[in-house]
């Protein structure tokens, strides 16, 4: 297991460095507004690939039906080490990413950000919740993932993959470090500590509640970053 782990990071990795390396021959090849406006997202080029590359590995393996064994050891493991005195906290936590808390959330961050002229930012973070709804409904409806039948969770609404919870905290706070990065630079590291630490926690809160499996939350969280970064690079390709 352990090699196979192994050769499939190091597959990962290749296919990331041959994409970003190729798009950068193509830039040099074919310079033109947008490639010279994406040249200089060096970075968020590469997450972009990483995201979508390990998205898709995630959601093959589940597909495929080959997570299974990893995933419920992973999910007995958290129900176990978790005690059950901090459920009420985890419940608070997962509240925090239903979608109530973050329609509220951006409907006063998108009013904010309009006020103060920052057009791109609360476009940006509102076409990033928009798109991360349409994203969580269609891979529900097209993968139907069972949920973990370790607990009781067929009360739960909806299939198990991906995490909707999880993919719409890391859509939110990906947008929102990318509007911090464009309007306080200086508050990047802060920023990207507590949009970490919300989705982690939120991702976790998802596995102890044992309503997903731990690939459904992997995927959710690859893909809910994906989003707002594939979005911005967008923006800016129509700016150029």
């Amino acid at each position: 297991m352990i090699f196979a782990l192994l050769y499939d990071l190091v597959k990962l990795a290749l296919i990331v460095a041959g994409l970003y390396f190729a798009f950068g021959a193509y830039a040099r090849q074919r310079p033109s507004p947008w490639t010279h406006a994406l040249g200089r997202r060096h970075l968020a080029i590469l997450a972009t690939l990483v995201l979508v590359v390990s998205a898709i590995k995630v959601s093959e393996d589940v597909i495929a039906g080959e997570s299974g064994p990893i995933d419920r050891a992973i999910l007995v493991f958290v129900h176990d080490l978790v005690p059950v005195e901090f459920n009420a906290f985890f419940e608070l936590v997962t509240w925090t990413g239903s979608a109530t808390a973050l329609s509220v959330l951006t409907t006063l961050a998108c009013g904010a950000l309009l006020l103060a002229g920052r057009r791109f930012e609360a476009l940006l973070l509102a076409g990033s919740g928009v798109s991360s709804g349409l994203v969580i409904y269609a891979l529900k409806a097209a993968v139907g993932r069972s949920r973990p039948d370790l607990w009781d969770s067929a009360w739960y609404w909806g299939s198990s993959f991906p995490s909707g919870h999880t993919l719409a905290v890391a859509a939110f706070s990906t947008a929102a470090v990318l509007g911090v990065v464009r309007t306080r630079p200086q508050a990047r590291a802060v920023a990207l500590a507590l949009a970490i630490l919300w989705i982690v926690l939120v991702a976790l809160s998802r596995l102890v509640l044992g309503v997903h499996w731990p690939t459904d939350v992997l995927a959710a969280a690859c893909i809910g970053a994906l989003v707002p970064l594939a979005l911005s690079l967008g923006l800016e390709f129509r700016a150029a």
